[in-house]
């Protein structure tokens, strides 16, 4: 009987990006709509990218297979 593979979460790898020192990173929320109210450091702030906390780290890292 054939072993049946493992795959990428489709959804997890458009998401996520995971880097050789083995950590994660993620796109912040709230930049999609209504955010005309902000503040333009506040809308810069978000737009950068931050590193996932390590109680979701296993979880994620078990998605990005490949």
């Amino acid at each position: 009987m054939a072993k049946i593979k493992q795959k990428t979460h489709s959804g997890a790898k458009k998401r996520f990006q995971l880097l050789k020192s083995g950590k994660v990173k993620r796109k912040q929320t709230r930049m999609r709509h209504l955010n005309s109210h902000m503040s333009s450091k506040v809308k810069r702030h978000l737009g950068d990218m931050i590193y996932v906390d390590q109680a979701n780290m296993l979880q994620i890292k078990r998605q990005l297979v490949f």
